[in-house]
């Protein structure tokens, strides 16, 4: 009886003249000088499309347990890959450059929620749901933060446009897609049962830019 026939190693089964850890630093190198997370599609590129993305994902893998007891650690979010600095060295570095972060209204997280939660929804049934209107400046804050954009109109009479979420909005949140938000409950305790302003509170990267926003 023949022995079973196992999938073949990937990082095992390139002819290419550079060895895994020069493309670990070639990876490296990227992902360190990059402004925004890559995906392995771009990151293909560096190697002109020589190696797949299981190999390069092994790799990937490889490089983030590599950096796992330093103070910057490799994650995968939405967009891609990209390094950050762990949460508990964060405070320490924002003593350098100390900035308030954005705050929001409650107008502003509840239709958060209520796009993140329910989309693609309508300003009118963010209204429906809300019980009050929702001004144009809280979309216009949400949209100019990268957060939710309009992704089409629904067929209705007046073709209402339909907004969502971004990639750029589950990478603040440090997730990759959005079936890791937290329980619905969890985001509504975020959202006070006043009208004061409020933190959201986003994991925050040496790669993220926090912009300030005004108050709705």
């Amino acid at each position: 009886m023949s022995a079973p026939s196992h999938p073949p190693d990937p990082l095992t089964t390139t002819s290419s003249p550079l060895s895994p850890d020069t493309i670990k630093q070639i990876l490296e190198a990227a992902l360190l000088t990059a402004q925004e997370p890559l995906p392995l599609s771009e990151l293909r590129k560096l190697f002109d499309q020589q190696f797949n993305a299981a190999m390069l994902s092994a790799l990937l893998e490889d490089i983030r347990r590599d950096w796992n007891e330093k103070s910057v650690e490799l994650v995968k979010v939405a967009s891609g890959w990209r390094f950050q600095t762990k949460p508990e060295i964060q405070p320490y570095l924002d003593r350098l450059t100390p900035q308030r972060p954005p705050r929001y209204s409650r107008a502003v997280m509840e239709t958060l929620a209520i796009i993140a939660y329910r989309q693609p929804v309508t300003r009118g049934d963010i209204e429906e749901i809300r019980g009050v209107s929702v001004s144009a400046s809280v979309l216009k804050t949400l949209t100019a933060r990268g957060w939710i954009e309009s992704v089409g109109q629904r067929n209705v009479p007046g073709k209402p446009a339909l907004f969502a979420t971004t990639a750029h909005f589950l990478n603040d949140l440090n997730l990759n897609s959005l079936e890791e938000l937290p329980p619905l409950e969890e985001m509504k305790s975020l959202i006070g049962q006043d009208d004061q302003n409020q933190v959201l509170p986003l994991e925050q990267s040496h790669l993220a830019t926090v912009e300030t926003q005004s108050r709705n």
